[in-house]
């Protein structure tokens, strides 16, 4: 097939993708919401945050398409700009899937060590009820972070259509991976991101905390050190509970945690350190503060 045929059939194939994940996941939600109506877990509270989590989707589709307008002309600018271009084929489609989903990898550890990024990506760690409708538990900031990460791509010669198609792919894998129903899978535990690892990455448990990042494949997180098996069912949401359903509180918790940080800052260097070291970071308590220390366990705000 010529270059224009694979970047059709590629864009063609993998938002149709994602638009069937939407139908299955609407599907696979009310199959959940079932199966807790027999087991009698099914309540009020859990059934408003499952509510809650639905509703994040509208600022996030919002800002997402105005973000995807700008992306594409940013990626477009750049590739035109690039005098090596790696040709459109097969092989190459699957080359930039693999190259996006360890991106995703770094980007997904990079969005938990640093409290910046962290802003966006605790409202998906916010609930304390983990389903399917926790997949789409999304800040409306997440795209913004999105397209700096995946730049890289765009520079090494890629078409943006592969590089956005990738993109699609790798998140839409992850709408069945948001749920209790599933067990372990096997000898599929090995290299692929499964229900059991992503409860793990779910968990405010101490030996939960920052674990399996990754997003089609856990091999990065074997690779990395960062694997950490299921032992035990994980309790859910940040060390220090978000309960509130309301859908503006679930968008902007992290925000005044933050700002009260950041006006205890004693000099620019520990306001930058709020910024860029990981949640539940703070000086180390000292006459001169000549150093500071990180905070390990349990975090305020994860």
């Amino acid at each position: 097939m010529s270059n224009a045929n694979w970047l059709e059939y590629i864009e063609f194939m993998s938002f149709n993708i994602y638009d069937w994940v939407l139908v299955f996941a609407a599907l696979f939600l009310s199959l959940e919401l079932l199966n807790e109506l027999i087991t009698r877990r099914f309540t009020g509270e859990r059934f408003l945050e499952t509510l809650s989590s639905l509703f994040t989707q509208a600022p996030y589709y919002f800002l997402e398409f105005t973000v995807f307008g700008g992306a594409v002309y940013l990626y477009f600018s750049i590739y035109e700009l690039i005098p090596w271009k790696i040709p459109v084929n097969g092989y190459s489609a699957l080359l930039v899937l693999l190259l996006a989903d360890l991106t995703y990898y770094i980007e997904h550890y990079a969005i938990h060590r640093i409290r910046l990024f962290w802003l966006a990506h605790s409202v998906h760690h916010s609930s304390g009820v983990y389903n399917t409708a926790t997949a789409f538990r999304f800040s409306l900031f997440d795209p913004l972070v999105s397209v700096l990460f995946h730049l890289p791509l765009v520079l090494m010669g890629f078409n943006p259509i592969l590089i956005f198609a990738a993109e699609v792919l790798v998140q839409a894998y992850q709408f069945w991976i948001h749920n209790e129903m599933i067990g372990k899978l096997g000898p599929l535990e090995w290299f692929l991101n499964t229900p059991s690892h992503h409860r793990v990455h779910h968990g405010s448990d101490k030996q939960y905390i920052d674990k399996n990042f990754g997003g089609i494949l856990i091999i990065w997180d074997r690779l990395f050190g960062t694997f950490q098996k299921e032992e035990s069912l994980p309790n859910y949401g940040l060390t220090t509970p978000m309960t509130s359903k309301n859908p503006i509180t679930v968008q902007f918790y992290e925000f005044p945690r933050l700002y009260k940080d950041l006006v205890t800052a004693r000099n620019g260097s520990e306001f930058i350190d709020y910024l860029l070291r990981p949640p539940g970071w703070h000086p180390k308590p000292s006459p001169t503060n000549a150093s500071s220390v990180e905070s390990h366990g349990p975090q305020p705000g994860r």
